[in-house]
């Protein structure tokens, strides 16, 4: 099973289109609509968390972006500071998606937003501060 959180910019075009309830009938994906700004005949914009199997979410996901969705992962506002990180791998032990992980045999810390699921974890593990997630998350930001 997979989950994360996306950050959907819908076109005027699809403001009164049933989009994302075929995400369930279609493709099985369980969704959690965390932040929405959608009105007929204007750009919309959606923060919404989707839980399936792997290979749904991405048949989902290619849907969205054949209906004219643009989507952005939320992962994207979790991010390392190289200059700051010393590689002490604290956040390796913390991340529940593997997207932190220890490459042998240099030991360097790696890390993969295409795995994130923004839970922040490992912000709270770093002793130096070098993982970073934004917070006061709004619509207008994500814009």
């Amino acid at each position: 099973m997979s989950s994360k959180i996306y950050v959907l910019h819908f076109p005027k075009e699809t403001g009164d289109q049933p989009i994302i309830s075929q995400l369930v009938k279609k493709f099985d994906i369980d969704f959690n609509i965390l932040k929405a700004t959608i009105f007929p005949g204007n750009d919309g914009l959606m923060v919404i968390e989707l839980n399936g199997h792997k290979k749904n979410v991405k048949n989902g996901l290619s849907y969205l972006r054949d209906c004219g969705v643009t989507i952005k992962s939320i992962s994207t506002i979790i991010r390392r500071d190289d200059d700051k990180c010393f590689q002490c791998g604290a956040c390796t032990g913390s991340c529940p998606t593997g997207a932190l992980y220890i490459k042998r045999p240099s030991m360097e810390v790696i890390y993969d937003p295409d795995k994130c699921t923004g839970c922040g974890l490992c912000v709270n593990v770093c002793p130096v501060h070098a993982m970073d997630v934004a917070r006061n998350l709004t619509l207008n930001s994500l814009e």
